[in-house]
């Protein structure tokens, strides 16, 4: 069973939510971030990326950094731009993109249940970006960034989220990028026990997105809690958002590599030939086990060989991994794809003309890749197993400063 919480969210005021909604703090750079919260002071970003409004010779990490988040947060509440509701609530985030929905509720998660693995992981995790989650969140004493969840599907949650959503909602802005965030507010007793016992028949929850945001607050939670803290205690809960799996969209998370490791275009597409299935031309549908590379101005579908991979490994199965182990490991020496500065990672939502940019304008080879499913999450997290790097890119962005958590 997953253990849920309403939580005494801290949200942005209605008639400025367009201008503090902000993207993630993690999809952004520091003059990507300034550029966005340029003219806009409530923008969101001015405490979840603070080093903006500091000189750029100010390390990022800096505790004047922290400071500065700390600081631009107090402002928004006592200026009455971020309120917080009465009493504890759950809250439906709605994304919409290109006429298709997701529907989701935003609650308070048990760290206890992350630490046991109910709350189920699939990446391992960087030292250095939980120490920054960490210092973020104890300074400011807020979650400001969301954890994107999967659940199975729940008639029962589902029946609560239909009601909801059939009212006219709290918070409802379309982004520059033409995403339209949606929010209710659900404080009936009724309806937030209803909630929480459709989790509590579910088993695990999954973690798709936020990793570094859970893990950090797994080690505040450790730091603060002291003998008969509560189960529901502020800190012992990360914010996140759960959405239904049927509803959740995984883009592929393609891949362009700077060189043919000393190999000409004929040279390595003949060693592919001698790997896997390869004809000419885009494939003309996107299926498992098949990628299309383009080499020398020039679409190819590649499908993988029958027998050339064990079937039964979640992982070894996946068609990132299939990439790694049987074209970048073994024909361009890319061992390890964290590290190698020659490959670089385009995610799904800027599609394949972007990859044949990347190869016009000085890459040898570029791949577009079938994305990884929901099942393919399930499968690895339930086996406590972890996934290659860069093998989901969700789509489309929670904002951030939509709901926040304070501890």
């Amino acid at each position: 069973m997953a253990t849920v919480y309403p939580f005494r969210g801290l949200r942005a005021r209605p008639d400025l939510a367009d201008r503090i909604a902000s993207v993630p703090y993690d999809v952004v750079n520091r003059a990507e971030a300034r550029a966005l919260a340029k003219d806009n002071e409530l923008s969101f970003l001015h405490v979840t990326k603070p080093e903006i409004d500091l000189a750029d010779d100010v390390d990022e990490h800096d505790d004047r950094v922290y400071e500065q988040g700390k600081k631009r947060f107090f402002e928004m509440i006592t200026k009455g731009q971020l309120v917080q509701d009465d009493k504890p609530c759950f809250y439906i985030y709605a994304l919409t993109m290109n006429g298709q929905t997701q529907t989701g509720v935003v609650l308070g998660a048990s760290v206890a249940e992350y630490d046991k693995n109910i709350v189920r992981k699939h990446e391992h995790t960087r030292p250095d970006k939980e120490n920054d989650r960490v210092h973020h969140i104890r300074t400011t004493t807020a979650q400001t960034g969301t954890v994107f969840l999967v659940h199975r599907r729940s008639e029962a949650i589902g029946a609560v989220v239909k009601a909801t959503t059939g009212k006219k909602p709290a918070v409802d802005l379309t982004a520059s990028d033409q995403i339209r965030h949606q929010l209710w507010v659900i404080d009936d007793a009724a309806y937030i026990k209803k909630i929480a016992e459709g989790f509590a028949a579910l088993g695990p929850i999954y973690i798709a997105d936020g990793h570094h945001r859970s893990a950090a607050a797994s080690r505040v939670a450790a730091a603060m809690r002291k003998p008969g803290t509560a189960a529901d205690a502020p800190f012992e809960m990360f914010l996140a958002v759960s959405f239904p799996e049927d509803e959740v969209r995984i883009l592929p998370y393609n891949r362009v590599v700077k060189d043919l490791a000393g190999k000409t275009a004929w040279e390595f597409l003949a060693e592919v030939k001698k790997r896997f299935d390869v004809t000419d031309g885009k494939p003309s549908v996107t299926q498992a086990k098949q990628f299309a590379l383009y080499l020398d101005g020039k679409w190819y579908t590649v499908k993988v060989r029958a027998g050339s991979y064990d079937a039964k490994d979640p992982v070894k199965r996946l068609d990132v991994s299939l990439v790694q182990d049987q074209l970048l490991a073994p024909l361009l020496n890319i061992t390890d794809p964290r590290r190698d500065q020659r490959i670089d990672f385009v995610g799904g939502i800027r599609g394949d003309a972007e990859l044949e940019r990347r190869v016009r304008e000085g890459c040898a080879v570029a791949i577009s890749m079938h994305p990884t499913s929901s099942s393919d999450l399930f499968a690895i997290a339930d086996a406590e197993q972890v996934m290659p790097p860069k093998s989901t890119w969700f789509e489309p962005k929670l904002r951030d400063g939509m709901v926040v958590h304070r501890i």
